[in-house]
């Protein structure tokens, strides 16, 4: 076989390896690397064109339906979010609520535990008055503010008190009890800036009432008015010291201002009444009212208290 090739089959075995190997190391030509690069911008083509060509509907569709799911999602959140804000405040609302019943009921409670003096004088009985009450009244006030032994000097004996209306009497007929001998009594009094029966009440109105009873009682005795209505403190020390007074009624404030500038005096006084049985339209009492009260404290330690233990007057309560 070797014959039949011939010499030449070696070398051109060797040929064909050169030419190989060279034509694989053998360098791109100037078509070659335009062929590739063609390539590339084709796939860049294929890329922008696909990114550039229009949706279609299924993909549109899809799309669509994503962007409504995001945005219903979204609107279901918000929604939540309301609806718990709501209940949030509906439910502070109701506990707003119920504190505000709470403490509306408590005030409501308190309200009705407080009950006014015409309650309670209206669903009472009126009880007449004694000479504990006027004592009692005396050693609660003058507690605060003075010692044992000064009490002491404040209390007074049952020798000190007129017997007291039972509420039948009417003022006519209490003083001609306490007072048998009345007619003699005042013919007997001469002294200026006094006067022998002495009748204390709440108002310039129930003054004025007073002495229209009086007139079944007084005779020929002068009676003085005394309260603070359009009425000066320096008149009432000029009238008072003009002439003899018998009787005089008045309100507890006026008296223990006339007491203080010594316009009146207790010298002449045997009887000291207290309207304190009588009830005005809200069903008080003289010493039911505050104020009152207060005056007539004032009134009784201006010396009344000292000189009814010394025995000079008696005090009845009306």
């Amino acid at each position: 076989m070797a014959d039949d090739l011939g010499d030449e089959w070696w070398t051109q075995g060797d040929n064909l390896g050169v030419s190989e190997v060279e034509e694989d190391t053998q360098p791109l030509t100037e078509e070659q690397p335009i062929k590739s690069t063609s390539k590339k911008r084709k796939s860049d083509k294929q890329i922008q064109e696909e990114d550039t060509q229009p949706l279609t509907e299924e993909q549109s569709n899809k799309s669509t339906s994503k962007k409504r799911k995001g945005e219903k999602n979204i609107q279901d959140g918000t929604k939540k979010k309301k609806k718990t804000a709501k209940k949030e405040c509906f439910i502070t609302e109701e506990r707003s609520e119920e504190k505000g019943d709470k403490e509306s009921n408590k005030n409501k409670k308190r309200r009705k535990k407080k009950k006014t003096i015409t309650d309670v004088l209206t669903s009472s009985e009126p009880v007449p008055g004694s000479p504990a009450d006027l004592m009692s009244l005396l050693k609660n006030h003058f507690s605060l503010t003075r010692s044992v032994i000064e009490q002491e000097d404040l209390t007074l004996k049952d020798s000190c008190f007129l017997s007291s209306n039972d509420l039948t009497h009417s003022l006519s007929s209490y003083l001609k009890e306490v007072c048998p001998k009345w007619a003699k009594i005042q013919k007997q009094h001469t002294q200026a800036q006094s006067v022998v029966l002495l009748i204390v009440c709440g108002s310039a109105l129930r003054t004025i009432d007073l002495i229209k009873q009086l007139i079944a009682f007084k005779g020929q005795a002068k009676v003085l008015k005394l309260f603070a209505k359009h009425i000066k403190v320096d008149d009432q020390i000029k009238s008072l010291s003009k002439g003899v007074t018998h009787i005089a009624v008045g309100t507890p404030g006026r008296i223990a201002a006339l007491l203080e500038k010594e316009g009146l005096t207790v010298q002449g006084l045997r009887y000291l009444v207290l309207d304190w049985n009588y009830r005005d339209q809200k069903f008080r009492r003289m010493v039911d009212i505050p104020e009152v009260k207060e005056d007539l404290l004032k009134m009784m330690d201006r010396g009344l208290i000292q000189s009814c233990r010394e025995g000079t007057f008696k005090i009845g309560l009306f």
